[in-house]
């Protein structure tokens, strides 16, 4: 399975899943986007996405208007709803939380002003404050590389772990790959801290790792752009005995390396592409267009990227 099969079932997801026939019919949408500013490559694929789709939508229907805001923090992003009901008048939104628990009253809040709400990957604490929730597949997500590593280690070795930001996709996440690994006695996993999804702060995170375990034979570092701060932390150290470094979203420049060979600690990625914001945009703003619902929950699957099928993935071109 390929990126673009991946995607092309969502459209079919909300078909199986059975929306409701129709809502409320509206007969012009003033759709909100509010996403997190593009502090790092995934969420500057994020807001490259975001921005096609408004492009491509609002030339397509008359009656579309979308609104894109981007924050840099969770106040910001609060602040920035408020905005879009009282000030833009929308009547529609798509969120992708910078924080679940943050974000969980202010959302709920535009929801209770009538606004239909979509909310993308970083899921809220209360889901009643929702109409809608698309994500990638977290519990995959944790699961594939948690499988592939213990395999990789025949089932015995030290492991570290990097988390992203609090929220309930980590969550889900962390989960997931500890509930894989309480299948391998043997591998013991020395520590998880939060690296918020940066490099700069995964390569801090690795930093403390490095001082502290003489011995870490695999890192899931559960992003790419934390995966790019782990190896400089371990090319500065002149560590030679991590034998895997395991990201997670296929950036482009991992998936170059791993088409490549050009690092062997590098050795398979598993899926997650930013794209699905664009797909929450476009689902969200034309059934809205017909008065319909989304499916309560949309699901694009995350699968394990290796040599053999990462041309599949690799989009050069692409921010991310």
């Amino acid at each position: 399975m390929n990126i673009k099969s991946i995607i092309f079932g969502v459209a079919a997801s909300v078909v199986a899943l059975g929306a409701p026939a129709a809502a409320f019919a509206q007969n012009k949408v003033n759709l909100g986007v509010a996403i997190p500013a593009a502090t790092h490559s995934f969420t500057a694929g994020i807001v490259w996405w975001a921005n096609a789709a408004k492009a491509e939508l609002e030339k397509e229907h008359k009656d579309l208007k979308v609104t894109i805001k981007t924050a840099a923090n969770a106040g910001e992003q609060a602040n920035q709803l408020q905005d879009l009901v009282t000030a833009n008048k929308i009547n529609s939104l798509v969120i992708f939380p910078f924080e679940s628990a943050a974000l969980t009253k202010p959302v709920a809040q535009v929801k209770n002003k009538g606004v239909y709400v979509t909310v993308v990957d970083r899921g809220l604490t209360d889901p009643s404050a929702q109409d809608a929730y698309i994500s990638g597949d977290n519990t995959a997500f944790g699961k594939v590389p948690a499988e592939y590593i213990a395999k990789a280690l025949n089932g015995k070795g030290n492991i570290v772990a990097m988390r992203g930001i609090a929220t309930t996709l980590d969550n889900e996440r962390m989960d997931a790959f500890n509930s894989v690994m309480k299948d391998y006695p043997d591998i013991k996993l020395l520590d998880a801290k939060y690296a918020n999804w940066n490099r700069d702060d995964a390569f801090k995170v690795m930093q403390d790792y490095l001082t502290r375990f003489k011995q870490i034979d695999a890192v899931w570092a559960a992003d790419d752009d934390m995966a790019v701060g782990v190896l400089k932390a371990i090319e500065q150290a002149k560590r030679d005995d991590i034998k895997i470094v395991f990201g997670g979203a296929g950036s482009k420049g991992m998936i170059k390396t791993l088409i490549d060979g050009k690092d062997s600690r590098i050795q398979a990625n598993v899926s997650y592409s930013p794209k699905f914001i664009y797909e929450a945009i476009k689902l969200t703003a034309e059934a809205r267009l017909k008065g319909e619902a989304l499916p309560a929950t949309t699901i694009v699957p995350s699968v394990l990227i290796t040599k053999d099928n990462a041309k599949d993935f690799y989009f050069p071109d692409s921010p991310f």
